[in-house]
């Protein structure tokens, strides 16, 4: 089975996004470097929002090309899907999406994407565990994330720390309580404006 792996760019204080869903600077560093991360002709959907293509630092290149490369499915929230109207069915990484939702796949959107909604958090990993076989499973942080985790489905917690302070905004804990312990992390890597931390989930 694929490893689970709740993983979200942060601030230092921890958020993910501020109370508008605004990511300010948190994902510069993804566009500023000098090494791609995708082909060039793989652009078809712009995530940067600016026409610009993947391009990190040479010492975050090996670390994010790598990590997404294990990646088999993305599972998000409604809430990130319909920012994003879904990444126009080309996720980041991976070849499969799933969705937690209530709501159902909206009427005749790309009906060439393997983008999957499922009701609950169990049922989303159950269904990522299914398509990824032993690829890994990337769990986007927020509110969703920090269910999955709670549930006590998520092996690792990858953080890409950018320094900056957001002093409140969506947390990528979301509203987790009570305490769960994560081991030493066992990847530390100085970006240029970004540390790559990962840690495995202390069971």
């Amino acid at each position: 089975m694929g490893t689970v792996i709740m993983h979200n760019v942060v601030s230092v204080d921890g958020f993910i996004a501020d109370s508008n869903d605004e990511v300010g600077p948190l994902h510069e560093w993804y566009f500023s470097g000098d090494t791609p991360i995708t082909p060039a002709d793989d652009q078809q959907y712009d995530h940067s929002a600016a026409g610009t293509a993947f391009r990190v630092s040479p010492a975050s290149a090996p670390y994010v090309r790598s990590t997404w490369d294990a990646i088999g499915v993305i599972v998000m929230g409604r809430t990130l899907f319909d920012l994003v109207n879904g990444w126009e069915g080309r996720p980041p990484a991976g070849g499969h999406v799933v969705v937690v939702s209530h709501r159902s796949k909206p009427g005749g959107w790309h009906p060439e994407a393997s983008y999957h909604f499922v009701g609950d958090v169990t049922a989303a990993i159950d269904k990522a565990q299914e398509l990824a076989g032993d690829r890994t499973i990337a769990v986007n942080a927020g509110e969703v994330g920090a269910q999955i985790l709670a549930a006590g489905l998520v092996d690792e917690v990858a953080m890409d720390v950018v320094p900056v302070v957001f002093g409140s905004g969506k947390r990528f804990f979301g509203g987790i309580e009570g305490q769960l312990l994560l081991q030493d992390p066992h990847v530390v890597i100085q970006g240029e404006r970004v540390l790559h931390l990962r840690y495995k989930v202390a069971r």
